[in-house]
């Protein structure tokens, strides 16, 4: 994305110095169960103003008196969780870089979550990377003013806050078996919390506890890596024992849950902004657009593009049942920019923000993002590619 500089990394690069980075990165705290990408995404002050501008005038409609009562339907009736928190603690960020009508790059809003990311592997990835590759100077993976040991300290203020670290886990359902199970290890690590199955949770009256050396210890505050969505698609038995979650509990959500459904595609529709695509409700939609080949459907209550339909037709749409819990949105064109050794890449930036206590709004800390060569960004879209994976952006500061 800057040309000087992408040209200068992709002449010094070498299979070697990215086979050293993989083994290291693979001997911190275990195996990495995706693709690591072979470059950062080298990323201009001025893209990186665009997307932080977005995502603060999203926050600006968070942070309105009337955005609990907008997304009050946003919450599925079957997964309300009680003591919903009065502000989401993270919000991610996800943007495409595209190229407007004038040929230059924008970045355009793809998806936002009220749920937490890989914000302790990127401390990880950075962190190695540097112990392989050059960094421009002037560029770094944390923003708003972060380095790494401020970003630490602040995931340790909002996930753990002033607890014993042994009183907060990360739950998740079967943890050691997720393909981001390297970040919770990557949390344990730097945060001293435990990841923790969702089946293995013991309730005493409105306590909740967990089994650590043999002994049985006080949850006070989870943060939360379980997506409920996914419960549904579990045994019977799994989704039995996750029951407990739903009852009135003497435990604090980080973040609850209700915000994974608040901050999502659910809210796309009430944002009007230059670098977030034009989306509606489908069954609000007063007539099916004439260029509808420039529009993607997706389902409302879905997790990593499942059900999504890039290539829209009206038949697709009058088949929807339920059309209260899909959108259509105007289709993002990704550009392949990013020079690679045989064919260019696309790439997805995610933007970490947090939300501290005692603060009057979230702010932004760091990134991640994604490569691809594929139809669309992920693993199955990119079989046998290289320069694809998962990443980070270089920001100028």
């Amino acid at each position: 994305m800057i040309p000087e500089i992408r040209k200068s990394f992709n002449e010094k690069f070498s299979n070697e110095n990215y086979e050293a980075f993989i083994k290291e990165m693979d001997s911190r705290h275990g195996e990495i169960s995706f693709r690591i990408a072979e470059t950062p995404v080298f990323v201009s002050k001025n893209f990186s103003n665009q997307m932080i501008d977005a995502c603060e005038s999203i926050v600006d409609i968070i942070k309105s008196p009337s955005f609990k009562t907008l997304t009050e339907k946003a919450v599925p009736d079957n997964l309300v969780v009680p003591n919903e928190n009065d502000y989401p603690h993270c919000i991610a960020f996800d943007f495409g870089v595209c190229k407007n009508n004038n040929g230059e790059l924008e970045p355009q809003l793809i998806e936002m979550q009220g749920f937490p990311s890989m914000f302790c592997y990127e401390i990880m990835l950075e962190e190695v990377y540097r112990n392989h590759f050059e960094i421009p100077d002037g560029f770094a993976g944390y923003i708003g003013g972060y380095n790494k040991e401020s970003y630490i300290q602040l995931l340790k203020d909002v996930i753990v806050g002033d607890l014993n670290p042994e009183n907060v886990i990360l739950l998740e359902i079967f943890p050691e078996k997720q393909k981001t199970k390297i970040d919770f290890y990557c949390s344990e690590y730097y945060l001293g919390i435990k990841p923790v199955c969702v089946t293995t949770l013991i309730k005493k009256d409105k306590q909740l506890y967990y089994e650590k050396d043999g002994k049985e210890v006080l949850i006070k505050r989870i943060y939360n890596r379980l997506i409920f969505d996914e419960l549904l698609q579990q045994e019977p038995e799994v989704q039995q024992k996750a029951k407990i979650l739903f009852e009135e509990l003497d435990v604090e959500w980080i973040p609850h849950t209700a915000w994974f459904y608040r901050i999502s595609k659910y809210t796309l529709p009430l944002i009007d902004h230059p670098n977030i695509p034009k989306t509606y409700y489908l069954n609000k939609l007063e007539a099916i657009p004439s260029d509808l080949e420039n529009y993607v459907l997706k389902p409302l209550f879905s997790f990593a593009g499942q059900g999504v339909v890039i290539d829209v037709t009206p038949a697709d749409i009058e088949k929807i049942t339920d059309p209260e819990n899909w959108i259509l949105q105007r289709k993002v064109n990704y550009a392949a920019v990013i020079d690679t050794l045989d064919e260019p890449a696309k790439a997805e930036i995610r933007i970490f923000y947090f939300w501290k206590k005692g603060e009057d709004r979230p702010k932004p800390a760091n990134n991640l993002a994604r490569l691809s060569k594929g139809k669309m960004i992920g693993v199955r879209y990119n079989k046998d590619k290289t320069w694809t994976g998962g990443s980070f952006g270089l920001i100028e500061q």
